[in-house]
């Protein structure tokens, strides 16, 4: 009676052994290299997001600070209208302390709910 249950546990062990399935692949990143290189330092070269809503802008410029600045501090964030263009301004504190304006083109998703 010993071969049933051994068939188990090797079933059982092959199973547990086989890659996850992966879930659906999501849209690309919308932080290219070159957002990374200009980083967002003046209205010139401020990082553009390329999302349709306000929620969607929010989260990515949070992920956009998470991955360029772990463990910073948000000081402020203010809101922009420069020629037809819209700005979010977001002032943080790296970790090691230094204060650093990060500018975002907001125009795609400014003022934009999406559909609920």
């Amino acid at each position: 009676m010993k071969t049933p249950s051994l068939l188990f546990v090797l079933i059982f062990l092959l199973g547990s052994c086989s890659p996850p399935k992966k879930a659906p692949a999501k849209a690309s990143p919308t932080v290219t290299p070159a957002d990374v290189l200009n980083g967002g330092t003046s209205f010139n070269n401020a990082v553009v997001l390329r999302v349709t809503t306000e929620r969607e802008g929010k989260d990515e410029e949070y992920r956009w600070l998470k991955n360029l600045y772990p463990g910073y501090a948000l000081v402020r964030r203010s809101e922009v209208k420069r020629s037809s263009r819209h700005y979010d301004i977001v002032r943080i504190r790296t970790r090691d302390g230094h204060l650093k304006d990060i500018y975002f083109d907001s125009t795609s998703f400014s003022g934009k709910t999406g559909t609920l």
